[in-house]
């Protein structure tokens, strides 16, 4: 390819990153959504790797000296703002967060759906035999944890799954602590070619069918779900993420194709680590919402499950959709 044809078919490009790094961070946030700016932060890391890429071709071709330094001052303008010490941490939090965690899950969804599948089946299997079979639910749950769930979710109860004595930022704290146990034993026995995340996504929606399906059974449905509502939503979906990041460096064990499994782990590793920060995440923000709104008993059901919907209606769309591209 001569310069000439470079410059015509990557030049547009060049100047569209040299814009958007010239607006410098105060304007980035305010510009983000203005098809004028030319880049959108989330775009940012995507940019400066296609970037890094179009300066390496114009080095081994030997194009001019002053395209080659212009596009060198470029990629250190880009890297600066990525890995600054300050600003490039927080242009990296803004781009992941903006689309390059939702854009990590979607490029791994199908061990996103095998993780889901694996957890929400014998979930949802449990909850809709136990309607029928409640007691069925003894091969899961010992009789002294079902004799505690029904205190929990008592309709007397002043404060939905706790006890008068517990205070929401002592609950707020275990939920921290529980939610991240639940994620790293998901994702981090996926080291044993997979079979422990297996086993755990496999587990724990048993355990939540179980325990679910029988507080419904037996009456005990409305403080349930109405408990569970608002924080469901980033609690599950968090738990299949941890799954699905699991099964990822379980596959590279197991099929690491042309490379040594080692390589092949390094590889899997780094999407794996991703999904896992925003994973972790989606379980503190679920810790947040269980210890401090989800136990309030002031508001109506209604409004209770409005929330829960909204949410898991805000967390799929946020899935399905942050991060993509634009249509030119």
């Amino acid at each position: 390819m001569k310069q000439a044809t470079f410059e015509a078919r990557y030049l547009a490009e060049i100047e569209r990153f040299e814009k958007w790094l010239d607006l410098g961070p105060k304007q980035w946030r305010k510009t983000q959504n203005d098809p004028a700016a030319g880049l959108e932060t989330g775009d940012m890391p995507a940019a400066y790797r296609q970037l890094c890429q179009l300066m390496a071709l114009a080095r081994d071709r030997q194009y001019s000296p002053d395209l080659v330094d212009r596009l060198n001052h470029l990629v250190l303008r880009g890297h600066h703002v990525l890995y600054g010490p300050a600003g490039g941490q927080r242009a990296r939090l803004l781009a992941f967060l903006a689309g390059g965690f939702a854009a990590t899950v979607r490029a791994e969804r199908k061990l996103v759906f095998t993780s889901a599948l694996l957890f929400f089946g014998p979930l949802l299997l449990l909850l809709s035999a136990l309607q029928w079979y409640p007691d069925f639910v003894l091969h899961f749950v010992s009789p002294v944890q079902l004799a505690q769930y029904e205190e929990m979710y008592d309709p007397a109860n002043a404060r939905l799954g706790q006890r008068d004595s517990d205070d929401n930022v002592m609950m707020f704290a275990f939920y921290i602590w529980n939610n991240v146990k639940i994620g790293i034993q998901t994702f981090a026995t996926g080291l044993a070619f997979g079979l422990g995340s297996i086993f755990y996504l496999l587990f724990n929606g048993t355990v939540i069918g179980a325990i679910a399906g029988y507080l419904t059974a037996v009456g005990h449905g409305k403080p349930f779900w109405s408990f569970v509502a608002g924080h469901s939503a980033m609690e599950l979906i968090a738990i299949v993420l941890s799954g699905a990041a699991g099964l990822k460096l379980g596959a590279a064990l197991i099929a690491p194709g042309n490379q040594t499994r080692k390589a092949a782990l390094i590889d899997a590793a780094r999407p794996a680590i991703r999904i896992m920060y925003g994973a972790a995440l989606m379980f503190l923000i679920a810790a947040f919402i269980e210890g401090f709104w989800s136990p309030l008993k002031s508001f109506p059901v209604p409004v209770k499950y409005g929330v829960g919907i909204a949410l898991w209606v805000l967390v799929l769309t946020y899935f399905l959709l942050a991060g993509r591209k634009r249509a030119a």
